[in-house]
């Protein structure tokens, strides 16, 4: 069987649009040390930072399958982003916090499990919720 790609990329993209839809202002959550994330690391804060992907707010943004790309100015000082879409944490309404958190690693659920003799429990994460 054929691997599949990652759905990360298309369920921001569908979230996006559908807060945009909705008047909302998308924000993103970004595992700013996630590799290859380019962020402004002055903004970032217990390793993530907070973007604001309103129409209104980048310029130029580009909800591609292996990037996310835009400009935007912060404290007036234009910056470009880009992001892979596996740093992304969670899409989000600014103003009612309704959108999606991501998993911090995908599991291919396609594949059958492999027997191990020495099961080890799954490691406790910490839960993230959005702070208003």
């Amino acid at each position: 069987m054929s691997e599949m790609t990652s759905n990360r990329p298309y369920l921001i993209r569908a979230l996006y649009e559908w807060l945009v839809d909705n008047g909302k202002t998308p924000y993103l959550m970004v595992n700013a040390e996630y590799q290859g994330a380019v962020v402004p690391m002055q903004f970032v804060e217990n390793g993530r930072i907070i973007l604001n992907v309103d129409p209104s707010a980048v310029f130029g943004l580009e909800l591609g399958n292996d990037w996310i790309s835009f400009s935007a100015r912060f404290r007036g000082a234009e910056e470009e982003i880009l992001i892979p879409p596996g740093a992304v944490m969670g899409i989000y309404a600014k103003e009612n916090g309704q959108g999606m958190l991501f998993p911090e690693e995908e599991v291919d659920t396609d594949s059958e499990p492999e027997d191990d003799p020495d099961p080890k429990p799954p490691s406790s994460r910490p839960a993230l919720k959005v702070v208003k």
